[in-house]
């Protein structure tokens, strides 16, 4: 599983709830990622163009009162990759993000959803495929299954 993880062999899906109405319906976001750390806020993520490199494909898939249902699909696997290219890439952070945004009232997390993972195994062999259903916690911001 590392090596194919490592290879880009597997295919990840996020659903993610943005903090704010995205006009697009699709895109690519290609923003380096670093890591910095500061004895006031911690470590965290930032863009950085001298950073590692980190994709991700993106679909809107629904909005609902100022909030944006969002399937990310990560062709790398930075730390925080999502979170950081939801606000640099897209202009929101995630709903309840206390790093990249801020924490919401409504909910008790950060509203990321690790949706499906596919892992390819060869010719001869049929891929490895895990799914999770929408959390019920979307449902408090107006999303549900149908929506997806």
């Amino acid at each position: 599983f590392s090596a194919a993880f490592e290879a880009r062999q597997v295919e990840k899906t996020y659903l993610g709830l943005v903090a704010g109405e995205i006009e697009s319906e699709e895109g690519t976001i290609e923003l380096s990622l670093s890591k910095i750390s500061s004895e006031a806020e911690g470590w965290r993520m930032i863009p950085a163009r001298k950073g590692k490199p980190a994709i991700t494909h993106w679909q809107r898939l629904s909005v609902q009162d100022g909030v944006t249902l969002v399937k990310f699909l990560p062709v790398t696997g930075r730390t925080h990759q999502i979170r950081i290219h939801a606000l640099a890439g897209l202009g929101f952070p995630l709903v309840g993000d206390p790093i990249y945004g801020k924490a919401d009232r409504r909910v008790t997390r950060t509203m990321l959803h690790a949706a499906s993972l596919t892992v390819q195994r060869g010719e001869d062999k049929p891929p490895i495929v895990a799914t999770a259903p929408l959390p019920a916690d979307f449902a408090i911001l107006g999303f549900s299954a149908e929506d997806v």
